[in-house]
């Protein structure tokens, strides 16, 4: 029954060998004998009757329960202060560089509000003196020589 059985097979005009394995089966070196073990006690034998009339008897086996779970330690107040207190620290460090980036923009926005005004006013300024001179209603700016003399200022 191991040998291998060759059966002839029509292909087209030739005919081709298939080649059949029976498998055998292994059997160990060292065979115990099985010896039955009985139950300690003898389970319960439950029956069931279907709807169609016919009645299933089997022993009733019980769910496996599962191994229940530890319990996950508790986490320490002190590593939870940590935590916190580095997340704190971020916020606080972000709050930080944004307070200091706002303080930054503000005080260019008024430096350029400065200078908008000063040339707001300088060419106001502008306006009133050379127009001054040929306009009767205009401001009249009297530009006078001062002079020096031995540190007594006469004008």
């Amino acid at each position: 029954m191991n040998e291998p059985t060759t059966y002839g097979r029509s292909v087209g005009r030739e005919v081709a060998a298939v080649e059949v394995h029976h498998p055998a089966p292994i059997t160990p070196a060292h065979t115990a004998p099985l010896i039955p073990v009985q139950p300690g006690t003898i389970p319960a034998v439950a029956s069931v009757v279907l709807p169609d009339g016919r009645v299933v008897t089997g022993y009733a086996i019980e769910p496996a329960k599962p191994e229940p779970v530890a319990a996950k330690p508790a986490v320490s107040r002190t590593a939870v202060n940590i935590a916190l207190g580095g997340i704190g620290f971020g916020a606080v460090c972000g709050g930080l560089v944004l307070l200091t980036t706002f303080i930054a923009a503000l005080a260019a926005l008024i430096h350029q509000l400065i200078i908008l005004a000063a040339v707001i006013f300088g060419g106001w300024v502008a306006v009133q003196i050379f127009s001054a001179s040929g306009h009767g209603d205009g401001t009249t700016v009297h530009i006078r020589k001062a002079v020096f003399k031995r540190n007594n200022f006469h004008g």
